[in-house]
């Protein structure tokens, strides 16, 4: 194995997307109060992330 096919630990361009993409709609969610309501299955993302928090 290569070692540029190892994945750092918290390397933000090598992350998981699915990490990338919870992180990205937490945050919009937090700054844009007035998007809750407009797309239920991004109103349970945003929850279950802070639940989970």
């Amino acid at each position: 194995m290569d070692d540029d096919d190892e994945q750092q630990p918290g390397a933000p361009e090598r992350s998981d997307p699915k990490h990338r993409h919870a992180q990205a709609l937490a945050r919009l969610m937090a700054e844009r109060e007035d998007l809750r309501g407009v797309h239920a299955l991004a109103d349970l993302v945003s929850d279950a992330l802070r639940w989970s928090a």
